[in-house]
């Protein structure tokens, strides 16, 4: 790969000559006249520079951006020609939304690493927009998702498996106390306590709300589900989530289960892709995502 790409990626990164130098193991001397006839060659300034910092300039951004999808597409093309003379083995870079990767994904990637040692995964965490658009720009191999993604025509979508949405307390809301199953008038003057918009567990929810025709008008967002899980504990309003998510909860009796009409909800998760060719790497997760015994016993929603 150009040897430029991979300099002024490390600059970017490092927001640092030096620092970009001693990761490459290189002379801060080299990197700059690397990074002096890049910004030759392509006829733009790159870097905005004083003695305090480095910062990349919009022609910057956008080199970058696709500075790191070259990259990408190179170290799946060498993966690539691996595969056709050695074993299952290599880089895989897996991307997941927060329920997936935070909840099921570390127990596959430890069963994978003993069938195949050589394997060396990378995992990104983020909701299910961010996921997809990494996947599309060929920085990861695959991606685990929730829910669909609309009108999407660039990414390969296989759905794999089910996951159940439940409405969450704590153990003193006044929905617990009562005991009978919820008003729609009542659930339309809590507080909500939601992900993010751009997440699948944000989508599914939205999608709850219109199944039971209510418009909540208190919400509040956080961006992840352990600070979702915490405020319901807290006594700081209901939540939708998976049930993955809350089992630790469920046992240790800080947060309880509501029943109201059509929740349980299930929602998909999905496996993307967005190349014809895969590493064996690859291939071989999927695979385990497919038909994994593991997997199987997590999704029917026992303690682990």
């Amino acid at each position: 790969m150009d040897q430029q790409l991979q300099v002024f990626i490390a600059v970017i990164e490092n927001e640092n000559f030096t620092r970009a130098a001693e990761e490459l193991h290189m002379t801060q001397p080299a990197v700059s006249q690397y990074i002096r006839t890049f910004e030759e060659n392509l006829g733009v300034r790159l870097f905005d520079r004083t003695n305090k910092y480095v910062r990349a300039t919009k022609a910057g951004e956008i080199v970058y951006h696709h500075a790191k999808e070259i990259v990408g597409l190179y170290t799946k093309m060498e993966s690539l020609l691996d595969d056709l003379t050695n074993h299952v083995k290599g880089p895989l870079s897996i991307g997941a939304s927060y329920t997936f990767g935070e909840y099921v994904l570390p127990h596959l990637i430890a069963k994978m690493k003993k069938q195949y040692p050589e394997i060396k995964p990378t995992v990104t965490i983020g909701n299910t927009v961010k996921i997809a658009e990494l996947v599309r720009s060929h920085q990861l191999d695959v991606g685990i998702i929730e829910g669909p993604l609309k009108g999407e025509k660039q990414l390969e979508i296989q759905e794999f498996a089910e996951d159940l949405m439940v409405l969450i307390t704590s153990t003193s809301h006044q929905l617990t106390v009562k005991g009978s199953v919820p008003t729609k008038e009542e659930l339309e003057k809590e507080t909500w306590i939601l992900r993010e918009k751009g997440s699948g567990t944000r989508e599914a929810a939205d999608n709850i709300f219109k199944q039971l025709r209510i418009n909540p008008n208190n919400m509040i967002s956080f961006g992840s589900t352990q600070a979702v899980k915490e405020a319901v504990a807290a006594g700081l309003g209901i939540s939708l989530l998976s049930q993955l998510t809350v089992q630790k909860e469920l046992k240790y009796g800080t947060i309880k289960i509501i029943n109201i009409q059509d929740v349980p909800y299930i929602r998909q998760f999905s496996i993307i892709t967005n190349s014809p060719f895969q590493t064996k790497a690859t291939q071989e997760f999927i695979s385990v995502l497919k038909g994994n015994v593991l997997l199987a016993y997590i999704m029917e929603n026992k303690n682990y």
